[in-house]
């Protein structure tokens, strides 16, 4: 066979990395042992409903493409770890010089956050001729910090004079969620990039509530591991995103799946919830994220397609907005939307704050930005996305900053998300009050697996049926309040979307439609 052409080389479109931020300290020892993973191209399927199985045989990389990559990696010196076709994921191992001179590769080590280091790159990656368009995206050459949780836990002291604290359970009263269900029956993943849960905190948690404890598994991506630290850590997400959940949606298969906090832990993490042929979750709930200016192309494109491969097999992707209002934490002055919200497969999850009687019910509800730089629900215009079909009926703006064009909207739906209308949950041994947009996506994610529950079948990709006049009917517009850049009005809008829900009426109208109208379209 002959050796691939290294006079011909392509740039990989959209690999191109800015220097990280922190302060480069030295050269990468190029006998390090490190591991990429791979993906490659594939085609997309048209509207419908697949199994995990006939995606894979329909959908997933061909064998000729595989073949190729395998001798690519032989003429480098790398080794072929795992192959998944239905990912369309190769794993490639090998020493960091080996793997640095394949993609040509310019790697330094930087000093990280923390104290520690990570190896990252500059600049873009390239490929022999012939494997262009075969290979879509390289992940695991840069190991930088790539998202950030989206929590926010309330201050022991607040001045807020409304500050309150509701359960789970009684947020999901308030906004009608359909009684009798628990969830049984139905497969949730929650992606974590970091921090753990201890099965102590979890039964006392559920015990308080007079709940019975959920099934709750870790899952390792990548050797991530279900490793909790402290209550100000990681941690803080991962316990949010299993309370809520679990409270809402008991009767639910809750499974963790833990991977490193880089593009290719959490590329890596999403398509193997997507095609887990084991677990099969018909929900996945993802509360971490970034700036869509800390992606690249490539990385933010092969996250769309795992979204758009779980639209496919029925499976709804809950992603949170954000926590830093109309600029995510950018110190730009400019509008930035966080990714993978911003992603048009991803069920984008806004933040409000809810004040309800002492009964229960919703006294008012408006976007939640406490206004003193202790956080606001993200959203905005996408710069990377056009604006889906789904949307096209609601008049997106463009976006705020200067020349700024029309784009994916951000976020499609909200719930309660400030930390001084926030949720009591059990984190490292300590009842606290937590807020952020991280609890408005396993808020969804286990309304969700209620609607699954009585429907009999899963909901899928749910857009298209919230931007209907059936589904906006069953929501709460949010009109009061703003963002940053943005401010709420009638209809959708750039800090709450289409608005909160109200899980019976959606429930119903959900009912009312044929099942043929559950679709990945």
């Amino acid at each position: 066979m002959r050796a691939m052409s290294e006079l011909s080389r392509k740039l990989l479109h959209g690999s191109n990395r800015d220097a990280p931020a922190h302060d480069r300290i030295g050269n990468v020892d190029p006998e390090t042992r490190a591991t990429v993973t791979v993906y490659l191209r594939g085609t997309e399927p048209p509207p419908g409903r697949l199994s995990r199985e006939e995606y894979r045989a329909a959908h997933g990389a061909a064998e000729a493409d595989v073949q190729a990559v395998r001798q690519f990696a032989a003429e480098h010196g790398l080794s072929v770890g795992d192959i998944n076709l239905a990912r369309r994921s190769i794993e490639l191992s090998g020493p960091v010089g080996s793997i640095a001179s394949a993609f040509e590769a310019t790697v330094a080590l930087y000093r990280s956050p923390g104290g520690g280091t990570y190896r990252g790159r500059v600049g873009a990656l390239t490929l022999p001729a012939e494997l262009d368009g075969i290979i879509t995206g390289v992940f695991g050459i840069d190991e930088r910090p790539q998202a950030q949780p989206h929590f926010r836990f309330r201050p022991r002291v607040t001045l807020a004079p409304l500050s309150t604290q509701y359960s789970p359970p009684q947020v999901a009263a308030a906004y009608s969620f359909p009684m009798g269900l628990t969830g049984s029956g139905q497969s949730v993943a929650i992606i974590e990039l970091g921090g753990g849960f201890r099965e102590d905190d979890l039964s006392d948690y559920f015990s308080s509530l007079g709940i019975a404890l959920p099934s709750v598994h870790a899952v390792s991506v990548l050797k991530g591991e279900n490793h909790p630290g402290t209550p100000d850590g990681p941690d803080g997400e991962v316990m949010l995103d299993i309370e809520v959940l679990g409270s809402v949606a008991p009767g639910a298969t809750i499974s963790v799946y833990f991977a490193p906090n880089t593009d290719q832990g959490f590329i890596d993490a999403v398509t193997t919830a997507v095609h887990d042929t084991t677990r099969q979750p018909s929900v996945i709930s993802i509360s971490w994220g970034s700036a869509e200016s800390t992606w690249t192309e490539q990385a933010m494109q092969q996250m769309e397609q795992a979204f758009a491969a779980a639209a496919a097999m029925g499976v709804t992707v809950t992603v949170a907005a954000g926590d830093n209002g109309s600029g995510d934490g950018v110190k730009d002055g400019l509008a930035h939307v966080d990714f993978p919200a911003s992603a048009p497969h991803a069920l984008a999850c806004g933040g409000t704050s809810l004040q309800l009687s002492g009964a229960g019910q919703i006294l008012t509800e408006t976007v939640w930005n406490d206004g003193t730089g202790g956080g606001a629900g993200g959203g905005g215009v996408s710069v990377v996305f056009r604006v889906p079909p789904y949307q096209q009926s609601v008049n997106i703006p463009q976006s705020a900053n200067p020349g700024g064009k029309t784009g994916r909207g951000v976020p499609d739906i909200a719930g309660d998300a400030d930390p001084n209308t926030g949720y009591t949950v059990r984190v490292d041994g300590e009842t606290m009050t937590v807020g952020g947009t991280s609890a408005v996506a396993p808020l969804w994610a286990g309304l969700i697996a209620l609607l699954n529950q009585s429907l009999g079948q899963s909901v899928g990709f749910l857009q298209p049926f919230l931007y209907s006049a059936a589904g906006m009917a069953a929501l709460h517009e949010i009109t009061s309040g703003s963002n940053g850049a943005y401010s709420a009005h009638a209809g959708w809008n750039a800090c709450t979307g289409l608005g909160s829900p109200d899980g019976t009426d959606l429930l119903t109208a959900l009912k009312s439609r044929p099942s043929t109208s559950l679709s990945a379209s």
